[in-house]
């Protein structure tokens, strides 16, 4: 490769992230370092997207392209910057899918950041955004970015319909991760929350993102154990999650300072003011799944873990 060219070819790793992260349905989520999916994306010729190869699932993910959330993702990079070039991906899952843990956001995320570094003017991660809106909606049907936005950025990030805005957390502050090895469609748990709402649910709930967002602007323990409280949705979900209760439960007893559903469940997350009481945490957590028939998987990590990178 000559001196100014790009890359051939590039891998990227796209962390899990726990999306609505209680009180920001589909707008807040923060990044979960020590799972992900790894995307290798190679640059071709040919004007189009190919879906190589996908390896890590039980069963076979969509390789045509515009049924992919990579594929899709990369298609809509290709139409806005009319790219002569195409893209040819391999995708190595490294989420469960149905966990809750932004499986579908991470390949979508993974491929772009890959791609990206394969052009001859690299986009910033914000102008990436749209594109992975575009290929997180073949998977959940909707153009939301609470997992998208903390892949993309890392840390905690609130993602609107048009930007991302990446929320400070102390460094000390950490997360902790149960996926109890159970699959809940994200569609499925959508149709949960048809129905009709009253005013005051979303006022509680509005109050309670205000005081997590200033908590953790401030640095305040104290403001988010007032506001880390999902009133609106996670009532509604908890009926789909065997042992949800008492994972939440066992959570709080261990002093998190809130505790809800990841994404559309069913893992669950608490956060902890240290990494030392979110990992005495955990093993009463996963208990309250294996009581409810479930093996699980564990993990804890900074609130402001590291997004997609590449490798």
């Amino acid at each position: 490769m000559s001196a100014g060219q790009p890359a051939r070819q590039a891998t990227a790793f796209a962390p899990a992230s726990a999306g609505n992260a209680a009180v920001g349905f589909d707008i807040l989520g923060f990044a979960l370092a020590g799972a992900g999916d790894t995307v290798s994306v190679r640059r071709i010729e040919a004007p189009e997207v190919r879906i190589a190869a996908i390896r890590g699932t039980p069963f076979q993910l969509p390789l045509e392209a515009e049924r992919n959330t990579a594929g899709v993702a990369l298609m809509a990079m290709r139409e806005a910057l009319a790219l002569p070039y195409g893209f040819e991906v391999e995708i190595d899952k490294g989420i469960a899918l149905g966990s809750g843990m932004g499986g579908s956001a991470a390949s979508c995320v993974g491929a772009l950041v890959a791609a990206n570094a394969l052009q001859d003017a690299p986009l910033t991660r914000h102008a990436l955004y749209p594109f992975a809106l575009a290929g997180e909606a073949v998977a959940s049907g909707g153009r939301h970015g609470d997992n998208l936005g903390p892949m993309l950025l890392g840390g905690l990030v609130l993602a609107t319909a048009e930007r991302l805005v990446r929320i400070p957390v102390p460094e000390t502050w950490h997360s902790l991760l149960v996926h109890p090895e159970a699959v809940l469609e994200t569609r499925r748990a959508r149709e949960a929350l048809a129905g009709s709402y009253e005013l005051k649910e979303f006022v509680a709930q509005s109050s309670n993102l205000a005081l997590v967002l200033a908590g953790c602007y401030a640095g305040d323990a104290a403001l988010v154990r007032a506001g880390l409280r999902d009133v609106l949705v996670e009532p509604r979900r908890a009926p789909l999650i065997a042992g949800f209760d008492a994972a939440k439960a066992a959570a709080l007893d261990g002093g998190a300072m809130g505790a809800s559903i990841s994404g559309a469940g069913p893992s669950v997350f608490a956060w902890f003011e240290s990494r030392g009481e979110a990992e005495a945490a955990a093993p009463a957590v996963q208990a309250a799944f294996t009581r409810a028939g479930f093996d699980s998987q564990a993990w804890v990590a900074p609130i402001d873990s590291p997004g997609a990178h590449l490798l």
